[in-house]
């Protein structure tokens, strides 16, 4: 079988390769989903809210129609009544318009995180072609979002058109209600018909949140070549290596200041140098070096043993020639080991050891 060509996309994308396209606006997302869910969540809280609302409604209504007790109906009462009826219906749908920022919020920050894009607030001057944009017009992705919203309204057309030829009869006796029961009776279907929406909105939205995710996929894949030319490129790349270099610096001193605690003792020289030395005879064939540092790391080291009482030696010859043959967690030479012992004779003498 014959190799796979080396444009050809068949390899997963890289995590720099995602990075990218998420700092581009690039993301694997549904719009759909936001839709079925906002419309999903006002209908349950108009469920929930129903009797207060349904109360303020029939009130409202009952005022606008109650114009015999008012001595003098004109111009500027009407106005004043429009106006605060405007206000007092603003102020009962406020929750659910609450509900619904906060529901598209929170769906536009699952499917692509908290990661404002500058890219996607720039505007782009190809936009303004005309022949280009005729062309995204006939593309794949156009003809499917074409296909997905006449899918869409198909659903919530036959979804209505369900849920009233259901209640015709009922509908056809409306004339003989009174207002409170005609408007309890809207408020029942009306809430019927969202609920059986938001529902058929919520499986188109799953599946086409599916699609997007398998498309996003699709065209984030890279050739065999472009991820050989991108490890290339970051591996080459003298800024990451530095950073890498110092973060593996960072975790090497980190790691030997933690075992400064276990020597018995520090040999100084005693302001530029500083080695950290343990020897335990049962354990250990021979003293080993801990931790050595100059300048800043030999205060370090001298810090951390003063704070756990290890005792803080001076010996300038010593500490240079250590400093210069024996690197951290090595056993000390034997040229070393008569200086070492007294050091630490002394050390356990100190100490009151035998």
């Amino acid at each position: 079988m014959a190799d796979d060509s080396p444009g050809e996309k068949t390899e997963d994308p890289t995590g720099k390769r995602l990075e990218k396209a998420r700092e581009e606006g690039q993301v694997a997302k549904s719009m759909e989903l936001a839709s079925a869910f906002i419309v999903l969540n006002a209908a349950v809280l108009l469920y929930i809210s129903s009797s207060s609302l349904y109360k303020d409604l029939l009130e409202t209504l009952r005022q606008g129609f109650s114009f015999g007790d008012i001595p003098d109906v004109n111009a500027t009462y009407c106005i004043n009544f429009l106006y605060e009826n405007f206000i007092h219906f603003l102020l009962i749908l406020l929750p659910i318009f609450g509900v619904v920022f906060v529901t598209a919020f929170l769906i536009e920050i699952m499917q692509v995180g908290f990661e404002p894009s500058a890219e996607l607030i720039m505007p782009k001057l190809e936009k303004l072609n005309f022949i280009k944009g005729f062309g995204r017009l006939l593309n794949v992705k156009s003809i499917v979002e074409l296909a997905k919203s006449i899918i869409k309204m198909s659903i919530i057309a036959i979804m209505t058109y369900s849920a009233i030829v259901g209640e015709l009869k009922k509908i056809f006796m409306l004339h003989d209600g009174s207002v409170s029961y005609i408007l309890l009776y809207m408020f029942k279907v009306s809430f019927k018909i969202v609920i059986w929406v938001a529902l058929a909105m919520v499986i188109v939205a799953i599946l086409d949140y599916a699609y997007q995710k398998f498309q996003f996929n699709k065209e984030m894949k890279m050739s065999k070549q472009e991820v050989k030319d991108e490890f290339k490129q970051t591996e080459g790349d003298p800024l990451i290596k530095s950073k890498i270099r110092s973060m593996q610096m960072e975790t090497a001193k980190k790691r030997m200041m933690q075992e400064v605690p276990k020597a018995d003792v520090v040999v100084t020289n005693p302001t530029h140098l500083a080695i950290a030395i343990k020897y335990d005879p049962v354990k250990m064939k021979a003293p080993k070096v801990l931790a050595k540092g100059a300048g800043l790391i030999a205060e370090k080291i001298k810090e951390i043993a003063k704070k756990h009482n290890i005792p803080v030696i001076e010996n300038k010859e010593l500490a240079q020639k250590l400093y210069k043959v024996v690197d951290i967690d090595q056993e000390v030479p034997g040229e070393f080991y008569v200086a070492i012992a007294q050091l630490l004779a002394y050390v356990y003498k100190l100490k009151g050891k035998k």
